[in-house]
């Protein structure tokens, strides 16, 4: 089991950015929740001098057994063809990642099928979970390993230079699993957070709910319990999410979160070490009703609102545009002293419109 040592903020930074801000060519507090960003950045990275280039995007891939009990629209060998689409360059979050010039990783940690690509990082750590309907997902010696895949993986890339942190997953089955384990920290009744996922039919939702609510009377899992949570009704990607989380907060590295599955995942990270949420910024709110819930728990106001629910990393790809607006704010904008502007004090004679 990793042990992780996650810094506080830097709150003498944060007062920094604020008090610069304050110093820049307009009306204090004018640009509204960007220059809330760059104070929340500053405290995360310790300083009010930004970069968060290049950013980083691992997408973690693997299976679900709980797919044959009927929960999803697509059979379970998608994920491994959609495994291949990433690694071609046909995928969603290959367009969003090219344009914010970010670096890129795909993980395998538990796809069903043999991944051939070399340009996978295989971490395998069995072939899929199991169906949580009837049997355990994983083992806690699993689910364990599958929080240290993360955590080498993220902390490989930041070594590498990353400066802010993408996870994004590719798992059919993985809204399923998702609900259980938000159902299981929380104790929220699965008919309020269970959602289509893939685009099942209404037959698929109700079977989908109750999937999730016969594994959570079967296994009781611990609500305090990231490891007993994840063996029990979890998924090998969400604990390596929620690894690679922990290794960016070690480092003082945001961390951008992207929707459901992502947020579940960060609630484990959570459980695991409850400092890990300082380094979060949530990027958007899913279309999949068992966001909000998630949301309420992680305590984020997500940046976008787009009716987005595709995972991969996709919203946080698209939402980190404006962190980096804010960033380009506080490093580039001019201050009223070095534009020659006269300061609020100084009203009377000259106005900033």
């Amino acid at each position: 089991m990793i042990q992780v040592n996650i810094p506080a903020l830097d709150q003498q930074a944060g007062k920094e950015a604020e008090a610069y801000l304050t110093t820049l060519t307009k009306p204090v507090g004018s640009l509204g929740r960007l220059e809330e960003l760059v104070i929340e950045l500053a405290k995360m990275t310790g300083t009010h001098k930004l970069d968060i280039t290049p950013p980083g995007i691992i997408v973690f891939a693997a299976d679900h057994g709980v797919t044959r009990e009927g929960v999803s629209a697509f059979p379970q060998e998608v994920t491994l063809q959609m495994v291949s689409n990433i690694i071609h360059g046909g995928a969603a979050i290959n367009v969003f990642g090219r344009q914010i010039g970010a670096t890129f990783q795909v993980v395998d940690v538990g796809v069903a099928g043999e991944v051939r690509e070399k340009e996978v990082s295989s971490r395998k750590i069995r072939p899929g979970t199991g169906s949580f309907l009837s049997e355990l997902a994983m083992s806690r010696e699993d689910a364990e390993q599958a929080v240290e895949v993360g955590y080498s993986e993220a902390k490989r890339l930041m070594e590498n230079g990353v400066k802010c942190l993408i996870v994004g997953e590719v798992g059919i089955g993985n809204t399923t699993a998702s609900s259980a384990v938000l159902a299981a920290i929380t104790g929220a009744d699965p008919a309020t957070i269970v959602g289509y996922g893939t685009g099942i039919s209404s037959s698929q939702h109700e079977r989908k709910i109750e999937v999730v609510r016969e594994s959570i009377e079967l296994h009781q899992p611990d609500p305090q319990d990231a490891y007993d949570i994840l063996s029990k009704v979890g998924g090998l990607e969400m604990g390596a999410m929620a690894g690679a989380m922990l290794a960016a907060a070690e480092n003082r590295v945001p961390i951008v979160l992207d929707g459901f599955i992502c947020t579940v995942s960060a609630l484990l990270a959570k459980l695991i070490d409850p400092r890990v949420a300082d380094y979060m910024i949530l990027s958007h709110q899913s279309a999949e009703p068992g966001h909000l819930t998630a949301i309420e728990q992680i305590q984020k106001e997500p940046i976008i609102q787009l009716n987005m629910r595709l995972g991969e990393g996709t919203g946080a790809t698209v939402a980190f545009p404006i962190l980096q607006a804010a960033v380009n704010m506080i490093n580039e904008m001019a201050t009223f002293e070095s534009a020659g502007v006269a300061g609020k004090e100084e009203e009377s004679t000259a106005t900033l419109s």
